[in-house]
């Protein structure tokens, strides 16, 4: 038997899962496909179960005018077929499957999501990129907790840069610009030893492109604690001697803004093959490293950060906390798109205002409350409310 994909939400009020609950995630990037079993239950941290991931490299399968090619399309199919089959035998009641900037933004997204849906039943929300901030804030806000007061969050995807910022458990600035490692790999710095003026190029685009909306973000006010939450900022700080990750999540990591000059002048002058012999840096991810890092030079100098901490946790962890919070209250469950009969009202109307939006979500087709325009509407039967 298969289990509900989470978008497939039904009408009525969720079953008591007070005890715990079998959550798995599926989170599609721009470099790799993750499918993340946790036991999440509410009042405490998701455990996780298992995890399977899958090194796609998406912008690998994109054609000349950004679309993904059938090979990519069909070998995501084939990735999430498996995942299904995974999250079933480890007893998973759910699959909340999204998508970032990597389909988000390509001309075929709408497409590819529909292919998805149709081959394997699982409708995939595609996230803008000011709700992935406002989701990973939430994860950030969680972990740190309120001791940590005003947060600046940064976070390095394959396509884009996710920036938030506030002292509540949603930001009151989310931002998100095209300055991902994987995508400045691919438009700068393409071959296995760049040349130095495209550094420098890139190093010139990367702080323009932060400082036009730095304003936005500052105007929040002070910043107590900077955090970094993505799998470069975690590489970086390995480089530069932070604990290895099976010291556990529990053991403090940071990444000072003194030590990325070295660490960008050692990228340059090694090979991907040869990046992947320091340590944090996984062979998948040796070739985009040093992209990685000169964007996060780039936005620490802007934002005049000397230290940041490392959470580990981010998106995926948020859309569990999130899920969770809607499991421990008293709300409606929000139909999906096409099953809405009407404008949402009541606890529905109260649940959409807290909520980021999620690709054409019923909260931004029905509510005014949605303040971001999705940029690739999902098919088939929509997306849930995170």
């Amino acid at each position: 038997m298969r289990i509900p994909c989470a978008s497939r939400a039904l009408v009525g009020r969720f079953p008591d899962y007070t005890g715990g609950v079998r959550l798995a995630v599926l989170d599609i990037g721009s470099n790799s496909v993750h499918l993340l079993v946790v036991d999440a239950h509410v009042g405490a941290p998701p455990l996780p179960a298992t995890s399977h991931k899958e090194v796609l490299r998406l912008a690998e399968y994109l054609k000349d005018d950004g679309s993904i090619s059938t090979y990519g399309q069909n070998r995501l199919v084939d990735f999430v077929r498996e995942a299904i089959t995974i999250a079933e035998n480890q007893g998973s009641e759910q699959i909340l499957a999204f998508a970032t900037s990597a389909i988000r933004s390509a001309p075929n997204g709408e497409e590819t999501i529909q292919l998805i849906n149709e081959q394997t039943g699982v409708a995939l929300n595609v996230m803008s990129g000011e709700a992935e901030a406002r989701i990973t804030f939430l994860a950030v806000r969680r972990w740190f907790g309120w001791s940590a007061g005003g947060i600046l969050l940064l976070d390095i995807g394959g396509g884009s840069l996710e920036i938030a910022a506030g002292r509540d458990e949603y930001p009151d600035a989310a931002l998100s610009v095209p300055l991902g490692a994987g995508r400045m790999h691919r438009d700068f710095l393409a071959g296995d030893m760049p040349d130095l003026a495209d550094v420098d190029r890139l190093r010139r685009h990367a702080r323009y492109t932060v400082g036009r909306i730095a304003g936005q973000i500052n105007r929040v006010g002070r910043r107590d604690k900077v955090v970094g939450s993505s799998k470069t900022f975690r590489s970086l700080a390995r480089i530069a001697g932070a604990a290895p990750s099976n010291a556990g999540i529990f053991v403090p990591r940071t990444l000072k803004r003194r030590d990325l000059p070295g660490i960008i002048d050692e990228l340059i002058q090694r090979t991907p093959e040869e990046r992947a012999q320091l340590p944090g840096v996984s062979e998948a991810r040796a070739g985009q490293v040093l992209a990685g890092a000169i964007v996060a030079e780039a936005a620490m100098t802007v934002f005049d950060v000397s230290t940041m901490h490392i959470s580990p946790w981010a998106l995926r962890e948020g859309i569990i906390m999130r899920r969770l919070d809607l499991l421990d209250s008293s709300e409606t469950v929000s139909p999906t798109r096409g099953e809405l009969p009407g404008a949402l009202g009541g606890a529905h109307a109260d649940a959409a205002a807290r909520l980021p939006t999620t690709a054409v979500s019923a909260a931004a087709t029905h509510s005014s409350a949605a303040t971001h325009s999705p940029a690739v509407p999902t098919a088939g039967s929509g997306a849930v409310l995170l």
